[in-house]
């Protein structure tokens, strides 16, 4: 019996996306060049034009993605992807986001500081696929986006209105 290789077997604990696209070698190459996808394993089809499977690393995590194939589906149209956003919690979002945009990626939500403290914004990539990049701000900008917002401090009473309440 033959041993199995290890050294390509994807995934093997954790929960994976895996997208389907339209384009998946496209897909592939976008993903490298907006988020420094690491490609680990690419499985064409035996059309020679379609991905069966590939299986890339982004930020640490894996990501497996396949061309659509209508043809194992009744051959129905791929609808447009909705319902899920992909998160990439980095170190620089400004940095993140500006690879991403410059390799497509188009604005869905613009990258801002939030109330929660992290920098955050949604892209969507030339798949459909919503993508989020977040980093913890630090500092003085953390404490400035979190006093605003459902998780400020309630305001502090006065002396004088916190006597007349105690009438």
């Amino acid at each position: 019996m033959m041993a199995e290789r290890e050294d390509n077997m994807g995934p093997t604990s954790g929960l994976t996306p895996h997208l389907t696209v339209k384009g998946g070698r496209q897909a592939v190459e976008f993903y490298k060049k907006a988020f420094g996808a690491k490609v680990h394993t690419m499985m064409p089809a035996q059309d020679g034009k379609r991905l069966m499977h590939a299986h890339l690393s982004i930020n640490g995590a894996s990501l497996m993605l396949a061309d659509d194939f209508p043809e194992f589906r009744g051959n129905k149209g791929m609808g447009a992807p909705d319902g899920v956003t992909l998160h990439l919690q980095v170190k620089n979002a400004d940095k993140a986001w500006q690879k991403a945009v410059a390799a497509g990626a188009k604005v869905k939500m613009p990258l801002a500081d939030m109330f929660w403290g992290d920098r955050y914004g949604q892209l969507v990539d030339p798949f459909g696929h919503s993508w989020a990049i977040g980093a913890t701000l630090r500092g003085a900008a953390r404490k400035a986006a979190m006093a605003s917002g459902p998780m400020a401090p309630p305001p502090k009473k006065s002396a004088k209105k916190a006597k007349m309440g105690a009438r």
